[in-house]
């Protein structure tokens, strides 16, 4: 995007994880500032998810994909490398993703696995806005090389890549800044150079990672205050509940959709120099 002119896609996470997401998320579309969803495709509540995408048509969503502390699409006998005999992947990401880098087979499966779940959002009819990964798995370069020669054959356009400039959080929140944001940052700056090379969008900044599971009403205000110019996205993770099956442990759920539905972030997000929608809306 050009000249002072922002955009805004806000984004809902984990859309399908379980019926408590599923309610905040159309709640915080229908009600909110919330413009587009990340669906879990293997996750309990995907159904249900894609039956309420369906009543919402301005509602961009996109898929979420599940490589880490999730439920696969295929059967465990086809994942030996990569899930456990109940099919859920591992919860530690460093293990796995040296598997996933060091091993052929792991490699192989893990292409079948990322196949069958864009199968899996392709077979729900809705129109693909945007693919991301559960905990940015994204950020690992087998992933990240599997996701662009795959999602080539399913339209793939855009894919997030965090990029949350330190200074704006400052100005919201007085912070120091982390070493594990440097590194994280640079990783980043390196995925996102592959994907623009590839033809795929990302957006120029995005907020979610410094305050995740804890955005609330006052942080998602003062972002869309501070947002800079070019095209930002903003994740959450709703939920009318705090506690349901896979939740993450001490994550404010009902705050981040109290925040999406707040009268003064309603407010923010109406400024005149601001455009809102999903991605497809701005490429």
């Amino acid at each position: 995007m050009s000249g002072a002119v922002r955009g805004l896609i806000v984004t809902s996470d984990d859309f399908g994880a379980d019926l408590a997401v599923n309610e905040a998320v159309e709640m915080a579309h229908s009600q909110g500032v919330l413009t587009a969803a990340s669906l879990m495709v293997a996750a309990p509540a995907a159904a249900d998810a894609v039956a309420r995408a369906h009543r919402l048509p301005t509602l961009r969503v996109g898929l979420h994909l599940t490589l880490t502390e999730a439920q696969s699409a295929l059967p465990p006998d086809r994942l030996d490398r990569l899930v456990g005999p109940d099919g859920r992947f591992s919860k530690n990401m460093a293990a796995a993703g040296a598997v996933m880098f060091f091993s052929p087979r792991a490699r192989r499966q893990l292409a079948d696995e990322i196949t069958a779940q864009f199968e899996a959002f392709q077979a729900t009819g809705l129109t693909l806005d945007h693919v991301n990964a559960h905990k940015h798995f994204h950020l690992h370069p087998t992933i990240a090389g599997l996701m662009i020669r795959i999602g080539a054959r399913f339209g793939l356009r855009a894919v997030r890549v965090p990029n949350e400039p330190a200074a704006t959080l400052r100005r919201v929140e007085p912070s120091p800044t982390r070493t594990s944001d440097r590194l994280f940052a640079a990783m980043a700056a390196w995925t996102r150079r592959r994907f623009a090379a590839a033809g795929i969008a990302t957006p120029d900044q995005v907020f979610g990672l410094r305050w995740s599971g804890a955005m609330t009403p006052p942080r998602l205000e003062g972002l869309i205050a501070a947002l800079p110019p070019g095209l930002s996205e903003i994740y959450l993770h709703p939920a009318t509940a705090d506690l349901f099956p896979g939740a993450a442990s001490g994550y404010r759920y009902r705050d981040e959709l109290a925040a999406l539905v707040d009268p003064g972030v309603k407010a923010a997000a109406t400024r005149s120099d601001l455009r809102r929608g999903g991605f497809g809306d701005f490429l």
